[in-house]
C-alpha cells in the first residue's frame, strides 16, 4: 500500500467522523499542513509513529501481512521504468504520482514525461489512470494528465487513449 492511497482512506475517515483538518491535526499533533499534504497524496516524508498517530485519531491503524492472493499489476512501477529507459537518472514513483496529482512536472523530468507519454501503451497508461485515479476525485488525473501532455508538447494525443479507457 502507498503513502497516497493511505492519505485518501484517511480523508475518507475524518470526513465520515465529520473532523475537520485542523481538529484532526491538533489532536494527532501534526500541522494542519502535513495533515492536507497527506490526505492529497502530496506528503513528502512522513515517519511511521506521526503516520499511525494520526491514523489512530480516526480509528485506523497499519497492519503487515501475508499476501494470499497474486499481487495485481504495479502500474506505477511500470510507468516509472518506461519513462526512464532513455535516461541516467530514473524517474521515481514518487515523482511520477506527485506530477500526475498536481498536473506539474519539473522541467528536468519533462523529458521522461514525453518518453511514457508518447511510447507507452495505452493499456499502460490506462492502468495508471486508475491506479493514481482512485486517491483523488474523478477526472482530476485525466485532466492533469492533458495539461502535462500539452505543456511538454507530446505529440501522442492524450484524449484519444482516455476515452478508450
Amino acid at each position: 500500500m502507498r503513502l497516497q492511497e493511505i492519505g485518501f482512506r484517511l480523508r475518507a475517515a475524518r470526513l465520515e467522523q465529520k473532523l475537520t483538518q485542523a481538529q484532526l491535526a491538533k489532536t494527532a499533533g501534526v500541522s494542519r499542513t502535513t495533515l492536507n499534504q497527506l490526505e492529497s497524496g502530496l506528503v513528502l516524508d512522513l515517519g511511521v509513529q506521526r503516520l499511525r498517530a494520526i491514523l489512530r485519531e480516526v480509528g485506523l491503524d497499519l497492519l503487515l501481512g501475508q499476501s494470499n492472493s497474486e499481487p495485481a499489476p504495479d502500474f506505477i512501477r511500470m510507468a516509472a521504468d518506461s519513462a526512464s529507459v532513455s535516461y541516467r537518472t530514473p524517474l521515481s514513483e514518487d515523482e511520477l504520482i506527485r506530477a500526475i496529482l498536481t498536473g506539474k512536472v519539473p522541467a528536468s523530468r519533462r523529458p521522461h514525461f514525453r518518453t511514457l507519454l508518447e511510447e507507452a501503451s495505452p493499456a499502460l497508461l490506462q492502468g495508471l489512470v486508475q491506479t493514481i485515479g482512485q486517491w483523488t476525485k474523478p477526472g482530476r488525473i485525466e485532466k492533469n494528465l492533458v495539461k502535462i501532455a500539452n505543456e511538454i508538447k507530446a505529440k501522442r494525443k492524450v484524449e484519444e487513449w482516455l476515452k478508450s479507457a
